[in-house]
């Protein structure tokens, strides 16, 4: 199971030979600490716990439920979604030309047997110097406004993406490797969570 309405997620797990079943938790992603880290692996934890809580119970074969969330950091700064164009320009200005560093939480829940395990993963990400009004096209496209740090590197703003120091799956919302890794922790093979149908 899936605990997040992103497509970019659901479609690295897709790619990886991975058919999850989505069920969003309408988590309150509101949160106090300013933590990079915590806020992305407190959020992830959130996610998946809301689903997990819902399916304890149900009859079926072992399930796992996977919670994610990102946050970029900028200077000490934590940026999540803008949500609205005036943020995401304001992002995009304070990001163009640096680097930041994107934090995700992932967060995975063994329903049978009980188990969790939880991990913040950082990646470096370089941007470009983009002029005031690329920034304003890329904004008026609606792409920025609902992911972390205003960016994607696996659409439009993929253009604006220098270059990346670490796991490129982190950007793009999940890490593979440290997925295949926490599913080990769980003694589950990577290998034996591939769909048939690829």
């Amino acid at each position: 199971m899936l605990a997040s309405a992103s497509p970019a997620r659901l479609a690295t797990l897709r790619q990886a030979g991975i058919h999850p079943r989505v069920v969003v938790s309408g988590v309150d992603e509101t949160t106090s600490t300013s933590d990079p880290v915590e806020l992305s692996a407190g959020l992830a934890a959130l996610k998946a716990r809301a689903v997990a809580s819902e399916l304890t119970g149900e009859p079926g074969p072992a399930r796992w439920v996977l919670g994610c969330d990102s946050v970029l950091e900028l200077d000490g700064a934590v940026l999540g979604k803008p949500h609205d164009a005036e943020t995401a320009r304001r992002c995009w200005r304070a990001m163009r030309g640096r680097s930041g560093v994107l934090h995700t939480g992932h967060c995975l829940i063994g329903l049978d047997p009980a188990a969790e395990v939880v991990r913040s993963v950082a990646t470096t990400v370089h941007f470009a110097s983009l002029e005031d009004r690329e920034i304003d096209a890329y904004v008026a496209t609606g792409e920025p406004l609902e992911v972390a740090g205003a960016f994607t590197v696996d659409g439009l703003g993929g253009a604006f993406v220098r270059g990346i120091e670490g796991d490129h799956h982190n950007v793009v919302g999940l890490s593979l490797p440290v997925l295949r890794e926490m599913f080990a922790e769980l003694d589950v093979l990577w290998t034996d969570l591939w769909d048939p149908r690829d």
